[in-house]
C-alpha cells in the first residue's frame, strides 16, 4: 500500500496493528471502567489526601511516575488520572489507561476562549473539535474536525441540566502551539463557530473512535484570547475547578 501524500501528516494508515502496541506493555489490572481524566492536579492532590483516592496503577515516562487513582464517589468506584498536557502524551496517557481496563470517559480542563462574553468559569461543552494538532492524523483519515461520543454528551447534559449550572455547547480548536495563537488565526477559528481553544480535545475523540471506547469532556471558560492582546484572568486559581471535576464524575458514572 503506497501511503506517501505531498505532507507527511496527511499519511494515515489503516491497519489497525502498531509495531508497539499499549497491550503490549501495559498489564490490565482490576480498575474501574468509569475514569475522569482531569487536568488539575490541585484537585487530584486533594482527593488522595481528603477522599482516600489510592493508586492502582503508576504510569511511566521519561518525565516520571503519573499515578492512576481509584476512589469511591457516591457510593461507585471511579478512576481518575492526569493525562499530561498536549495531544502526544493525553492520548499516550488514555491508550495507557484503556489497556488497563478503562472504557467510559469524560475528562474535566480548562480552555481558553474565543468569545470575551464567556465569564471565566463559565461551563463549556465541546460537541467538536478543530484538529490544528497532529497526533489525530494518526488515529482517524485527515479532516477538519473531530466529535466526542454522543452518549457522553448527552450524559454531560443530563448531570449539567440535573445540577442547575449554565452551559454552553461549543466547538473548540484544538492546537499544538499555543505560542502561535496569532491574531489571524483566532479570526479564522471564530469565522467557523469555535469558542474554545485547548490542546487535547481533538485528541482524545480521536483515539475514542480508533479505540471504540465513550468519551466526552467538559470544560470551564479560562484566559481571553479573542481580541488583540492576551488576558489572563487569574483563570489557573478559580475555585470551579472542584466542582467541575464532581460533575465530570457524576456524569461519567451515568454512562
Amino acid at each position: 500500500m503506497d501511503l506517501q501524500q505531498p505532507f507527511p501528516i496527511l499519511e494515515f494508515d489503516e491497519t489497525r496493528e502498531a509495531i508497539l502496541e499499549p497491550t503490549n506493555l501495559i498489564k490490565a489490572v482490576e480498575m474501574p471502567e468509569h475514569v475522569v481524566p482531569c487536568f488539575f492536579q490541585d484537585v487530584i492532590s486533594r482527593l488522595v489526601q481528603e477522599h482516600g483516592a489510592r493508586v492502582i496503577k503508576s504510569l511511566k515516562s521519561e518525565y516520571g511516575t503519573n499515578p492512576v487513582y481509584e476512589l469511591v464517589f457516591e457510593g461507585k468506584k471511579l478512576g481518575v488520572y492526569h493525562p499530561g498536557i498536549g495531544g502526544p502524551m493525553a492520548a499516550g496517557t488514555l491508550e495507557e489507561v484503556i489497556a488497563i481496563g478503562g472504557r467510559k470517559f469524560v475528562a474535566c480542563g480548562g480552555a481558553g476562549v474565543l468569545d470575551r462574553e464567556i465569564p471565566v468559569g463559565h461551563v463549556l461543552v465541546p460537541v467538536a473539535a478543530v484538529r490544528d494538532e497532529g497526533t489525530s492524523y494518526h488515529y482517524l483519515p485527515p479532516g477538519r474536525e473531530v466529535e466526542p461520543s454522543g452518549e457522553a454528551v448527552a450524559a454531560i447534559e443530563k448531570t449539567l441540566q440535573e445540577s442547575e449550572v449554565p452551559y454552553n455547547l461549543i466547538k473548540t480548536w484544538t492546537t499544538d502551539a499555543f505560542y502561535r495563537e496569532t491574531r489571524g488565526k483566532v479570526q479564522l477559528r471564530k469565522s467557523e463557530g469555535c469558542q474554545a481553544v485547548e490542546m487535547e480535545a481533538a485528541t482524545f475523540f480521536a483515539v475514542a473512535k480508533f479505540r471504540g471506547i465513550t468519551f466526552g469532556q467538559i470544560l470551564y471558560g479560562g484566559d481571553d484570547v479573542s481580541g488583540g492582546d492576551w488576558d489572563h484572568r487569574s483563570w489557573t486559581t478559580h475555585s470551579v475547578r472542584d466542582k467541575l471535576f464532581l460533575l465530570a464524575a457524576q456524569a461519567c458514572l451515568s454512562l
